[in-house]
């Protein structure tokens, strides 16, 4: 045992000389004289010592008197085991037993009560010197160590509690060293990378403990921290038996007073909730509601970067550009949940005949895309355009009745036609409207020739409405006459326009305005105020209005509206109804929109205005339509007046038509008479009315009203 002879005193110790007398130390048996020294030399230690001779006499010294407070007797060698806390005999009590027996010393740390300050921990000594080695047989001290224990019970107690604190965090919580081993991670690090809770062995190398995917991400992150840099990245785990957990990782570098990264504090945040709720919304935002397909804008998306990847490998892309025909007739007959049923069919057809990599989407409406990447050649575009044409001619019934209805398809390819997104779409739409204007059904390649209409109409769109703008529309008035004598019945009404410089041109070079709701029902509006304030005009001068025929394009019935805006012209400028005609052509009785046709008419009919069917004989199932529109003059065109003097079945054509009027009770008129012989054929058919240029020309208004004559009366 190595004795200290350092001044320094145990708690609560005092110097000698302030000790009661009844606590100075002596020996309980008058000392031999070969232990003066040694018991001189214990009894000025600070350290409390107990100890027994070989003569089995015990002795305390000074300090240890102090400490206990006590004037232990010799009679009992263990009274000083009194002092000891409760709780810390038996333990205490086991190993001194069996140092006595064994001779061998050993250290314990308990309780002992103090003489003024109660219990305090010690750590006690107790020696057992060799038996070549007297002069004692046993040695006991203690040390007051009970600051120091209380210190490190507290500094326990912190960082147990500040465990179990980051124990019941949610985060992922972790303590790197700058090279990236673990030295500390809490419960839900542990569950989250699949290691015990209870499995404090840390110093594994973090990287190892990260899905293969992310330790890039993760490598990088921690390089940033070990250069005292916050760091960030997205992680993910995956533990048997446990749904996928998404992380977002902060690594937060701890510097020592150099500015040198000590520690680096990792938290990862379970954000797989919200990975749930990102993917839902994503799948709201990028998914057709109806269909389940693709909407419009994720189908945008994933075709530039079909495009971009295409490019970057020099592969060629389709793309088909799908409008259901006649899909509104569906709604209007068998109701919208039919339209619904319908799309939801096509749909889910679209989503199971196609091999993987194609992509499907619902643009809107009863619009489809189809992307086909890695496209080969024309060829087989064409063959999936044909396989999705086909899901509509397979049945599809709702509620016992089938569903009829066709398709139309434009197809283009990149980067043959086109080399950005946009104008892909565009090439496939132009196929698409170009199939449309030629009647519905089936599948068309986009060409060039095409681009080049679309160009041409951009360019008469853009001329009417510059037309428009500056006010340069007049109407002309053609004579329609009796074919026996010439008198003049009626006018048709026709538009002309003067150019820039004042030329007078034809509604030819303005076409594509009459397939446009605006711009048709912009020219038509100024046409009848104009026409309506020339009857005016001759109603004011006396003259006798004779009936006037105002053409309409199938177009301006679209918005339902058009009988009403008439009659409400036609009273604000107070022409009588018997005045005005209205001429359509025999396209608008199958166009879309053929109801609000047919409504119209019948509105205007029982106004007392005329109808005239226009270009007669040149549509399709004219004859089964004349019945259910109130039609009251039927027109021949003037293409069979052309041909009838060469052409037999024109002729043919001719007659039948005649008859036909005859025995319906409608009136027959002849358009495009240009010459005698076609007069004189037409007479000897029973042709009663016509026009054309044997007789007039399109007149301005002001030769138009010198054949009108001064009212009787």
């Amino acid at each position: 045992m190595k004795l200290s002879s350092k001044k320094k005193q145990a708690p609560g110790a005092q110097h000698p000389s302030e000790i009661p007398a009844q606590f100075q130390a002596a020996p309980l048996f008058p000392a031999p004289s070969d232990f003066a020294q040694l018991h001189h030399l214990i009894n000025h230690l600070n350290l409390p010592v107990w100890l027994k001779t070989r003569q089995d006499i015990p002795y305390l010294n000074r300090a240890m008197a102090q400490f206990v407070g006590s004037d232990l007797t010799q009679q009992d060698n263990e009274q000083w085991l009194n002092f000891i806390h409760p709780e810390d005999i038996g333990c205490f009590m086991a190993l001194w037993r069996a140092a006595l027996l064994s001779g061998q010393s050993f250290k314990k740390s308990c309780r002992i009560r103090h003489s003024q300050l109660g219990y305090r921990m010690c750590a006690v000594q107790v020696d057992f010197p060799p038996d070549a080695q007297p002069p004692f047989q046993w040695l006991l001290s203690w040390t007051d160590i009970h600051d120091c224990y209380e210190q490190q019970q507290q500094l326990t107690r912190q960082v147990t509690a500040q465990n179990k604190m980051l124990d019941a965090s949610a985060d992922s919580i972790k303590i790197l060293t700058p090279d990236g081993k673990v030295t500390y991670m809490n419960r839900s690090g542990c569950l989250a990378l699949g290691i015990p809770a209870a499995d404090k062995k840390f110093g594994m190398p973090w990287l190892e403990l990260l899905p293969e995917d992310v330790r890039a991400s993760g490598a990088s992150a921690l390089a940033q921290a070990a250069q005292g840099k916050n760091s960030r990245f997205a992680g993910n785990s995956a533990v048997a038996g446990q749904a996928p957990q998404y992380w977002d990782n902060i690594l937060t570098p701890v510097l020592d007073e150099n500015g040198a990264t000590q520690h680096i504090l990792c938290v990862s945040r379970d954000i797989s909730q919200q990975k749930i709720a990102e993917s839902r919304l994503q799948q709201a935002t990028e998914e057709d509601e109806l269909t389940g397909l693709l909407n419009r804008r994720a189908f945008n998306h994933i075709f530039r970067l079909s495009l971009h990847d295409a490019l970057q490998r020099r592969q060629q892309v389709g793309l088909l550009l799908i409008d259901l025909d006649y899909f509104k007739h569906v709604n209007d007959t068998l109701g919208h949940s039919a339209g619904d049923h319908l799309l939801q069919t096509l749909g889910q057809r679209f989503k199971n005949c196609f091999e993987a990599g194609i992509t499907v989407a619902r643009l809107g409406g009863d619009e489809f895309a189809i992307l086909v990447p890695e496209l080969r050649d024309q060829a087989q575009l064409m063959e999936t355009a044909q396989l999705a044409w086909m899901q509509m001619e397979l049945p599809i019934s709702y509620a016992g009745q089938y569903i009829n209805g066709g398709m139309s398809i434009g197809c283009s390819m990149f980067p043959r036609d086109a080399q950005s997104a946009s104008n892909l779409l565009k090439c496939a739409d132009i196929a698409l409207n170009d199939l449309k204007s030629s009647g519905r059904g089936g599948i068309r390649m986009f060409n060039q020739a095409m681009f080049e209409a679309l160009e041409v109409t951009t360019k008469q769109l853009t001329l009417a409405r510059s037309i428009l703008k500056s006010d340069r529309i007049a109407p002309f008035y053609q004579p329609k006459v009796l074919l026996n004598s010439a008198q003049v019945i009626g006018f048709e009404a026709l538009l002309r326009w003067h150019d820039q410089s004042g030329r007078l041109q034809l509604p030819s070079n303005i076409y594509a305005a009459f397939h446009d709701y605006e711009l048709a029902s912009g020219i038509s509006e100024v046409m009848q105020v104009k026409i309506f304030q020339d009857i005016q005009q001759w109603m004011a001068d006396g003259m006798q209005v004779l009936p006037i025929s105002i053409n309409a394009a199938p177009v301006e019935f679209l918005r339902d509206d058009y009988a009403e805006k008439l009659l409400q012209r036609i009273r604000q400028y107070g022409i009588p109804h018997h005045a005005v005609e209205l001429e359509i052509t025999e396209q608008s009785l199958s166009e879309r929109g053929a109801n609000y046709v047919r409504r119209a008419l019948n509105l205007l009919k029982q106004s007392g205005i005329q109808i005239s069917l226009d270009d007669f004989g040149t549509g399709h199932s004219s004859l089964t339509r004349l019945k259910d529109y109130p039609i009251d003059c039927i027109k021949i065109d003037k293409n069979f007046v052309e041909r009838m003097t060469l052409d037999r079945s024109a002729l043919a054509i001719v007659q039948a038509i005649t008859q036909l009027g005859a025995s319906i009770s409608l009136d027959i008129l002849v358009e495009g008479i240009e010459t005698a012989e076609q007069l004189e054929i037409l007479k000897a058919c029973h042709c009663l009315k016509g026009q054309g240029f044997y007789f007039y020309r399109p007149l301005s208004c002001a030769d138009a009203t010198a054949l009108l004559s001064p009212c009787s009366g």
